[in-house]
């Protein structure tokens, strides 16, 4: 969910995962009823093209660098079936191996209007990558994503960092890649504590303090079609984001997850944005409706106010269907 102010009028913008195109929304107001908001369609490929991003468009987001508008995303030319003896080579079944990292670029500086055009495959060294973010830092860009150690390791799922020198282009080399955070902890294990398959770190999102500048990573952890996928929480205490020693892991468990008492499971992916006034903080997730999801995984959008702790950290609330107050400033 993004916030942008154009002409006078202000909006929220949101995208999504359809699968097969990069779809747009907005809306005036955070709480609108998202189904029935405008929406347009900016990315729509062939998916018989065989195009590297042909198929399988996961977790998009639009971010303003710089005042232009940029649409990261994973996608993968093979609809995750990948050749038998490439599948093969991983230890266990992995038909994400091919998807890779891509970003669009606006024309204009309103996202509603802009066209957008690829400006190609953020290296992530012929690695199996999804779930990109941009991360910012003492004026320096970097990406972080979801990654295996290799090219076939298939899990665990991990945080790696790249540094870029602009939205498209990673400066770092291969040597140079961190990993920032591993599934060590039970809770980011599927089931809870098997180190191995299935243990996942993905959907890494920047969280910054605006009061104290504390800058975080909130990411997804466990397994996303299950009722265990939390939210799992990364502080940057040390100076270089491209070094693990910098990043501190709340170990505790996670930091948002599951309401079984009011039937609400997975949550998780989020990002962040404010009130319409500015003064409240609020995350934007989606969940579950059933601990035992279908194949086809059916996700409900939510959104909720969260505050912060005596130490800096985001304090996220419970899981709830509301009704909550209208956020600040909404009409």
């Amino acid at each position: 969910m993004t916030k942008y102010s154009i002409g006078g009028e202000s909006w929220y913008l949101f995208t999504y995962s359809t699968n097969d195109n990069i779809t747009l929304k907005r809306s005036h107001a955070l709480t609108d009823n998202w189904d029935n908001s405008e929406e347009r369609v900016v990315f729509n490929p062939d998916p018989d093209s065989g195009l590297p991003w042909a198929t399988d468009i996961w977790a998009p987001e639009v971010h303003n660098i710089s005042g232009s508008w940029y649409i990261i995303f994973s996608a993968t030319p093979d609809a995750d079936a990948p050749p038998p003896l490439v599948d093969a080579m991983c230890p266990f079944e992995c038909p994400a191996v091919n998807h890779r990292m891509f970003v669009l670029e606006g024309n204009g500086p309103d996202p509603w209007s802009a066209k957008f055009t690829m400006k190609g495959m953020l290296n992530t060294f012929d690695q199996f990558a999804i779930d990109g973010t941009y991360f910012r830092h003492n004026n320096n860009l970097y990406h972080i994503y979801s990654c295996w150690e290799n090219a076939y390791s298939a899990w665990p799922a991990n945080l790696c960092i790249t540094q870029l020198s602009n939205p498209w282009t990673v400066a770092s080399n291969l040597t140079d890649r961190r990993m920032i955070s591993v599934p060590n902890e039970a809770w980011e294990q599927v089931p809870y504590g098997r180190p191995v398959r299935l243990a996942t770190n993905e959907g890494p999102e920047q969280l910054i303090n605006p009061a104290t500048g504390q800058s975080f990573v909130v990411y997804s952890a466990a397994r996303v079609n299950t009722p265990f996928y939390c939210l799992g929480l990364l502080e940057l205490t040390g100076n270089d984001p491209m070094e693990y020693q910098s990043w501190t892991k709340h170990t505790k468990g996670c930091v948002f997850h599951q309401n079984t008492v009011a039937g609400i499971y997975g949550t998780g992916h989020a990002s962040y944005t404010t009130s319409p006034d500015g003064t409240e903080d609020y995350i934007v997730y989606h969940a579950l409706t059933t601990p035992n999801p279908p194949s086809s995984i059916y996700r409900t959008l939510r959104t909720q106010k969260f505050t912060w702790n005596a130490d800096g950290t985001p304090k996220f609330p419970s899981a709830e269907d509301g009704p909550f107050p209208v956020p600040a400033g909404q009409s």
